[in-house]
């Protein structure tokens, strides 16, 4: 008895500790610093970052070619192929769909056109089928 509660106390002080560290990074976040920027800063951060989700899909799709092309440059083993690939990508959507989760908790997954959000999940999500594809074949682990 007294194992169950001694674990759940130090659930409960886990969590308590993440909200005291969100608590904070959320004050560092919206401290007076960020109220004195003018007009002008602020066309420009505007300027610095107008093409940022673009370049972020661009650079994971770049990623997952590169580490597709690692993986099917040698030719796959043929058992249960593809049961292997289903399961595969069935991982790969599931941890984007948790990176999406995370991104909406943290109001970040937020896009301005439908082409913005197709084509940044898009690409996150095929990002993370060829890493795990990646994993999975070039590791030997589970072959």
């Amino acid at each position: 008895m007294y194992c169950l509660t001694q674990i759940k106390c130090m659930a409960w002080d886990f969590l308590e500790t993440l909200g005291n560290v969100l608590n904070v990074l959320d004050l560092f976040a919206s401290s007076s610093s960020s109220a004195r920027i003018n007009y002008n800063d602020q066309s420009k951060k505007k300027k610095k970052i107008k093409y940022l989700t673009e370049k972020v899909s661009a650079g994971f799709i770049v990623a997952a070619v590169v580490l597709l092309f690692f993986v099917f440059k040698n030719p796959l083993p043929e058992k249960n192929y593809l049961q292997t690939l289903i399961v595969i990508s069935l991982i790969g959507t599931a941890i984007s769909c948790v990176l999406f989760f995370l991104l909406h908790v943290l109001k970040l997954y937020y896009f301005k056109s439908l082409f913005k959000l197709l084509l940044f999940s898009i690409s996150v999500i095929l990002f993370f089928i060829s890493l795990v594809l990646c994993i999975y074949f070039r590791s030997g682990l589970f072959l």
